[in-house]
């Protein structure tokens, strides 16, 4: 009867009206101010078909009916198939349900398992279902165990977010080459926290890896993936347990605390570090010129040696002047031939170590014509219109009578850059460093003047100039600097001279050494360290952005540092094991775990005049639980809850009847 009332009044007042109604109608059923209390129910499961954690299924597709409409959030991200699907699988909302369609074919007496996580919500509000994880078994039994844990870098402990986690069976079968050939049994992603809980496991016993699966084969297959494993043994089981579970009143005050039963799963605490193998596939990336003095290669990976170079026409040896990377993985040449430099094109023969499909490096030739962005005729052209306008101004200048008779064109001459850091003020145990933005080929130390101020006058003192070891466009001034005097340094413009034939422009900086008043110290002592261990131990201090500032070898378990400003300092150790001084990346084939790295869980505050004394067991806290969230940049996913818009919406109701 209300339908034939409505619909006259409807067709009266025409078509607008009709979609008034129901846009009313709609607004009202989601909930607003102050239409109704906002639908604050997260979706419920009503039927799954097959079954949930049915037995002896075959059927390869599946359904799961809500009660309301719902949409998936990240599905790509959070939903995760197990055991792997190799052909990816079809999991899609519609409507009220969720469909799948798993393409592989289905593996006797083995249970599967799709996690949802929190990746369903429904369609208005986007309340969350919360963990949902839907399974059925091949065969008769379905297995409930499960192992979870954490995924961390193991350079710098950040929690991994989104990396594979999986599992490989201790039995019969078993052997080290496993997670280079088959796929992980038993699956689950990390989230944000790095955390992940591998479900539906057969008990049993396992080793744990974590995979950056590049090529969707579920097993270790390329160089360039992340990978992290644990050689330990571990064996599921489960005991019952209680957790506490918080009852909330409307006003947001603790109602009562229940303690609900649950099983629990072990084991629950897995820790994985991640690492990149050493030794890189090697590819030649790219090459550029951008200016007409020099050229860089860049490659893929890090190189043993530096690439050979044939010249067509030239001497490569003689006139080119490699400036390489650390890793030799980025190499800068510098023409020192002005006949090889000012043509456009630079043609020669570069050999390299490159990787096959084996993965075997093989040396591979290439013909490179490299072309200035920049040519020297144009560069030419512009200096010599610039020179000219600036004659013209500087003559105009004379005619007026102005005095600039002593100004010398700054267009003749060609200057290279240079920078001195730290400039103005340094700390004691600091050297000023001079960078150039051209290799260095001479220095007259003769014009360069260096003094200390006494009273109101300079007086020479001594110093020691030196190029800065493997940096070709870098040195180094030492001195004996004393807390709170002042120096001068002072250099002509025919001091430093390039290998392109630039000089660098004149220098005079004053410099001024801070007052010991102005640092504290830190002085650590580890703790746990056997007599018997040979390795080295490297303690470095960190800064908000997890960046040393400085470092130290603990020698005898202590690391000393002086000379801090004041601020709040963060600790990493690093367990040099083959004491090269650096920390070294793993190797699965020869099972070769990366270094370890440990990080003091709580920053250390500095005051100016103060001794900071510390006492560090670094095994003392669970690796997991070490890096201090300040600096962590990984940080946990947000949880998605229901939004409480009635409580709120409660409050403003009260709110304005006042």
């Amino acid at each position: 009867m209300l339908r034939k009332h409505i619909l006259p009044s409807i067709q009266g007042r025409g078509l607008g009206a009709g979609l008034l109604l129901l846009l009313l109608s709609s607004c009202a059923s989601i909930g607003s101010p102050d239409g109704g209390p906002y639908d604050e129910t997260p979706p419920r499961v009503v039927e799954c078909s097959p079954s949930n954690k049915s037995t002896d299924n075959d059927r390869r597709k599946i359904s799961i009916l809500f009660n309301e409409y719902i949409k998936m959030e990240n599905a790509s991200e959070k939903v995760v198939v197990s055991p792997p699907q190799i052909e990816m699988p079809n999991i899609r909302a519609v409507g009220k349900r969720v469909k799948i369609d798993l393409y592989d074919t289905l593996r006797p007496n083995t249970t599967y398992t799709i996690d949802f996580s929190d990746a369903i919500v429904d369609n208005n509000e986007g309340n969350p279902l919360g963990k949902y994880t839907y399974s059925f078994s091949t065969g008769g039994d379905i297995d409930t165990m499960e192992v979870s844990g954490t995924v961390l870098n193991a350079e710098n402990l950040e929690p991994v977010k989104g990396i594979l986690v999986g599992l490989y069976p201790i039995d019969s079968l078993f052997h080290d080459s496993l997670f280079q050939t088959q796929p992980l049994v038993r699956v689950a992603r990390t989230n944000g926290s790095g955390q992940f809980t591998i479900k539906g496991v057969r008990h049993g016993q396992y080793h744990t890896y974590a995979l950056q699966d590049m090529d969707g084969n579920y097993h270790f297959s390329q160089k360039s993936e992340v990978i992290g494993f644990d050689t330990t043994t571990i064996s599921t089981s489960h005991r019952p347990d209680i957790r506490p579970d918080t009852i909330w009143t409307p006003d947001s005050t603790i109602e009562k605390i229940r303690m609900v039963p649950f099983i629990h799963y072990y084991p629950d605490d897995l820790v994985l570090r991640t690492f990149l193998e050493a030794g890189q596939d090697k590819h030649r990336l790219k090459d550029e010129r951008k200016t007409y003095e020099s050229f860089t290669l860049y490659f893929t990976a890090p190189q043993d040696t530096l690439p050979h170079i044939e010249g067509f026409g030239f001497d490569a040896s003689r006139v080119l002047l490699p400036e390489p990377s650390l890793h030799n993985d980025t190499i800068t040449y510098w023409i020192t031939d002005t006949l090889l430099s000012h043509p456009d094109t630079i043609s020669f023969a570069l050999t390299y170590p490159e990787t096959d499909s084996a993965g075997i490096d093989r040396p591979q030739t290439d013909t490179l014509q490299l072309v200035a962005k920049q040519t020297w005729a144009k560069m030419e052209r512009e200096r010599l219109k610039q020179s000219e306008d600036w004659q013209k101004q500087h003559e105009k200048q004379l005619k007026k009578g102005r005095n600039v008779s002593d100004e010398q064109n700054p267009y003749e001459v060609t200057y290279m850059t240079q920078q001195l850091r730290p400039g103005g003020t340094l700390d004691p145990n600091q050297n000023v460093t001079l960078t150039f933005s051209e290799p260095i080929a001479r220095v007259d130390t003769s014009r360069i003047r260096f003094s200390l101020k006494v009273d109101s006058n300079y007086v020479p003192t001594p110093f020691l100039l030196q190029p800065v070891p493997g940096q070709i466009r870098q040195w180094r001034l030492y001195a004996e600097w004393e807390p709170e005097a002042r120096y001068r340094l002072e250099a002509d413009s025919l001091t430093f001279l390039s290998v392109l034939g630039h000089y660098a422009p004149s220098i005079k900086s004053d410099l001024r050494v801070r007052s010991l008043d102005e640092y504290g110290s830190i002085f650590v002592r580890l703790i746990g360290i056997a007599a018997s261990d040979t390795a080295q131990y490297i303690v470095q201090l960190l800064n908000k952005s997890d960046k040393p500032v400085a470092e130290v070898r603990a020698n005898d378990g202590r690391a000393d540092f002086f000379y801090l400003k004041p601020g709040e300092y963060y600790m990493r150790l690093i367990i040099d094991r083959n004491q090269n001084g650096r920390w070294d990346t793993g190797e699965y084939q020869s099972l070769t775990h990366p270094e370890e790295v440990f990080y003091f869980p709580k920053p250390i505050p500095l005051r100016a005049k103060f001794d900071v004394e510390q006492d560090w067991n670094f095994r003392s806290i669970p690796l997991a639980s070490q890096k201090p969230k300040a600096i962590t940049k990984q940080k946990a996913d947000k949880e998605k809850t229901v939004k409480d818009k009635n409580r709120q919406r409660e409050l403003n109701k009260k709110q304005s009847k006042r």
